[in-house]
């Protein structure tokens, strides 16, 4: 089992869980947010988790506020919202931080297994432009950042906030790993 694998996890209606449970799945994990101007992405993740998750996909999404406060609900009010507006079946874990002194040890793994996103250099000039100065290139660069995991557990990719779920670069990481 990967060190991934055995880090405790709690799902967003507070059943504990760990990505031991999603062994042999092939993972994207997200950290998601309500209220981010790429929050339209939870439609695409929904169609991508839709048509690849009899394949061994698992969407996983992990809310987190760490952005200009743009997650500030509870489990609850999340839960609600993605279930209404986006209609999201993957499943949800509970809030946590993704960067920061508080870092959840599920991030501080994902990061330190790769520490640079594919598609990365216009999204951290277009912060820039909004008078945001992104953290340190190693951390989580803002909401909808994207992680893949093979089915043995390894983080064999990452993606820029910006790579949507139809971006041909995601499409072929993930097509490449359900293939093996």
């Amino acid at each position: 089992m990967s060190k991934l694998q055995e880090i405790p996890l709690t799902r967003i209606d507070g059943t504990p869980d760990s990505l031991a449970n999603h062994r042999g799945k092939v993972l994207l994990i997200v950290n998601v947010a309500s209220k981010c101007g790429l929050t339209p992405q939870y439609t695409g993740l929904e169609a991508l988790y839709e048509s690849k998750r009899d394949q061994g996909l698992e969407v996983l999404g992990f809310p987190a506020n760490n952005f200009k406060g743009q997650e500030p609900g509870s489990d609850e009010e999340i839960q609600s919202f993605c279930s209404t507006e986006y209609n999201v079946q993957f499943p949800l874990y509970s809030k946590i931080s993704v960067l920061g002194d508080d870092q959840h040890p599920l991030y501080a793994e994902l990061t330190a297994a790769q520490p640079q996103a594919i598609g990365e250099g216009p999204f951290r000039e277009r912060l820039k432009g909004f008078g945001i100065q992104p953290a340190d290139p190693k951390e989580v660069l803002w909401n909808f950042e994207k992680f893949l995991v093979n089915r043995q557990g390894e983080v064999v990719a990452r993606f820029s906030p910006d790579v949507t779920a139809d971006d041909p670069r995601l499409l072929e990481a993930i097509e490449a790993e359900l293939a093996r």
